[in-house]
């Protein structure tokens, strides 16, 4: 008789409390434990229909043999109803293996010694003892039960076979015994040695994945930086565009005095303006140049009064006196923001409302209610189509009389409001138009 691998425990009506087995491993431990159950009674039955067709096989010790074969029963049922039950044995599984050895030898010197058929059994005892203790000790086992069996020839054979039959025989199977668990050993190695070269293999291919996907995402994250590099230069292109333009126009007005005293001193007004505008825009390209590649620059926050924001805007977007309406609430209202990020943003609101409201009023109006900064730029253009009002703040995307263009403006706006965690909306004015909604949550302070 012979013993599988360990049993292990699992959660169950009949056995609660005890340890769990993992959900991995108690399907591959309840089919060793059961093939061992199986292999256990098989040997037992075996024995069972040994005497029971020939009894003489007992040599006259028929009782004490089918004792024996009782007690082995019962043993062998007691440890098949623990592995259905998924109870673990409290028996080191070594000592179990011994257990099986003796019976068998017990019932070699019971059943005829050297011409007992139950010898059958003692390779799958040497089998079982070599997986469980390890080849030297497997070996060891073997000796021991190959010295067992001796003794049990000795003893239990039929008088009129020899002594030296007897140690022959003893002898033979004590070498084979050995032989097997020496096989077993080499097999078990062989064994081995291929899942560690499977271990090493599968170790090397998950590494080399690994080094796949990190060399992947440093492509991609080049590729990406490399992308917003040049988005931030081509808004750097965009946002110089209307300051330098209008920089030209009014040092060309002033140059050649074509301006009255009023419209010289807001000249001048604007000239300023534009110049710490443009200052704010070199130090967001400065900024582009040795971070992680922002198109919008570093966050710089200041107190932005916001009647002269309003102003600022309109002038920046080049809207004329007579065709813009400014409304500010409260009208003191002052607020701590990033005003180049602001002004960037409203201006291209609003000289996209301009270049669409052909001679209709360009409307701004900004309000600070409870900690956020709400900003209308209203026009009486075409409008949207519906479905547009998501597409047309995409990057490169123009439509209407500007299709074909770079389509930055808005992009840009967009861009700009989610960097300052606001949102911009795209809404139809009664009337017809567009109103491009800024909702912006302000620090305190």
């Amino acid at each position: 008789m012979t013993d599988g691998a360990e049993t292990g425990d699992c959660a169950d009506a009949r056995s609660a409390g005890a340890p769990l087995v993992s959900p991995d491993e108690w399907p591959e431990r309840t089919s060793e434990e059961r093939t061992a159950v199986v292999v256990r009674l098989c040997v037992v039955a075996a024995a069972i229909a040994l005497l029971a067709a020939d009894p003489v096989l007992a040599g006259g010790r028929l009782g004490a043999a089918t004792a024996l074969v009782a007690a082995g029963l019962v043993y062998a049922l007691v440890l098949g109803a623990c592995a259905l039950a998924c109870r673990r044995v409290p028996v080191p599984p070594a000592l179990l293996t011994g257990v099986d050895g003796l019976l068998a030898l017990c019932a070699c010197g019971l059943t005829g010694g050297v011409d007992s058929l139950m010898i059958a059994a003692l390779p799958l005892v040497v089998i079982a003892a070599s997986l469980r203790t390890g080849p030297v000790v497997g070996r060891l086992a073997a000796a021991a039960v190959g010295v067992g069996f001796t003794v049990s020839a000795l003893l239990g054979s039929d008088p009129a076979v020899s002594i030296a039959r007897r140690l022959l025989t003893g002898l033979w199977w004590t070498g084979f015994l050995v032989a097997t668990a020496v096989l077993v050993g080499v097999l078990v190695r062989l064994l081995e040695r291929q899942l560690r070269a499977t271990a090493v293999s599968r170790a090397r291919a998950d590494t080399e994945h690994e080094r796949y996907l990190s060399e992947r995402a440093l492509r991609d994250r080049l590729v990406s930086e490399g992308q917003a590099r040049l988005d931030g230069a081509r808004v750097v292109l965009h946002e110089f565009r209307t300051p330098v333009a209008s920089l030209t126009a009014l040092s060309s007005d002033l140059a050649a005095e074509r301006l009255s005293p009023e419209a010289r001193r807001t000249a001048t007004r604007l000239l300023a303006d534009h110049a710490v505008h443009l200052h704010d825009m070199l130090d967001g390209l400065a900024d582009l140049a040795v971070s992680d590649g922002s198109p919008l620059g570093r966050v710089r926050p200041r107190r932005v009064v916001l009647a002269e924001l309003a102003a600022g805007v309109l002038d920046a977007a080049a809207v004329a006196e007579h065709r813009r309406r400014a409304v500010v609430d409260p009208p003191e209202a002052a607020v701590r923001c990033d005003p180049q990020r602001l002004r960037r943003l409203l201006t291209n609101l609003a000289e996209n409302a301009a270049r669409h409201s052909g001679d209709e009023p360009v409307e701004l109006d900004l309000r600070h209610v409870d900690g956020v900064l709400v900003a209308d730029v209203r026009d009486r253009g075409p409008g949207l189509p519906d479905g547009q009002q998501g597409v047309v703040t995409a990057k490169g995307v123009a439509l209407g009389e500007r299709r074909g263009t770079a389509g930055l403006g808005l992009w840009i706006a967009e861009a700009l409001a989610t960097a300052m965690d606001g949102e911009l909306s795209l809404l139809p004015r009664d009337g017809g138009g567009l109103t491009a909604r800024l909702q912006l949550p302000l620090p305190p302070g």
